[in-house]
């Protein structure tokens, strides 16, 4: 840390304090993440060791946050990271009106290519949201937090938590309890952040897991019997007895 000079406070995530911060050598300006170990016999947590797995086991892309450098402060560590000016959440929070379609086609095309060059090189990223798309001062997009990124085995056999994703972006497959699911959650994802840039509000804000399927389904409407037993074999953690019917028909 003594490399370092701190200017001011970003913001706390779910395991740390990001910092603004300037090299005392270099004149770079960059986010340092402060991540304390709660208990030093849990070791270091899972999320911040996936994130840095991640972002190491992939080459630097300019729609990918970059990770400079990861070190020990105290009783825990210290990830730097290349300093973003804001968020995609905050340009739509700050906007008196929806994007213009210029703007909502670019910061698509971006999101888009940056999703295509994590799964080349096997990685989902399972947190796809506004507030993990960093914007730069030039409006360039990138996606940061990794914290649930997991590394992808391509012949579907391995099993993943279906716990992941901010319900609002998150996949119905992972709604009904999906161990079994490729990266197509992270598209869903994409695509509701596509309708947000749009309308300039969520589109699925659902208040819970069950009222999120009904937001779906009343905007996508209701699944055709031919997929039924498809959503019944995704069910699993109390979700299999759940009935896809739309809202105006229960």
């Amino acid at each position: 840390m003594d490399q370092y000079c701190i200017l001011g406070r970003i913001g706390e995530g779910a395991h740390g304090i990001v910092f603004k911060a300037k090299h005392v050598e270099t004149g770079e300006i960059v986010a340092l993440k402060k991540v304390a170990l709660r208990r030093l016999e849990d070791g270091i947590p899972n999320q911040a060791l996936r994130e840095i797995k991640a972002l190491q086991e992939i080459e630097d892309n300019q729609y990918v946050v970059q990770l400079k450098a990861v070190f020990p402060h105290g009783a825990g560590f210290v990830l730097a990271f290349e300093f973003m000016l804001s968020d995609l959440a905050e340009v739509v929070r700050h906007t008196q009106r929806p994007l213009a379609q210029a703007q909502v086609k670019s910061y698509l095309q971006m999101l888009l290519k940056g999703v295509s060059f994590c799964h080349a090189n096997n990685i989902v990223h399972r947190d796809l949201k506004p507030a993990n798309l960093l914007i730069s001062a030039s409006g360039q997009l990138k996606i940061a937090d990794f914290g649930l990124a997991r590394v992808f085995s391509p012949d579907g056999s391995r099993l993943y938590t279906h716990q992941v994703a901010t319900r609002w972006y998150r996949a119905p497959e992972l709604l009904y309890g999906a161990r079994q699911y490729d990266q197509g959650v992270d598209l869903w994802a994409v695509g509701c952040i596509l309708g947000e840039l749009l309308n300039g509000s969520p589109l699925f804000p659902g208040e819970n897991d069950i009222d999120q399927l009904c937001c779906v389904l009343r905007i996508l409407g209701t699944p055709s019997p031919q997929i039924w037993p498809v959503c019944r074999a995704l069910g699993g953690e109390g979700y299999g007895e759940v009935s896809f019917i739309a809202p105006s028909h229960r």
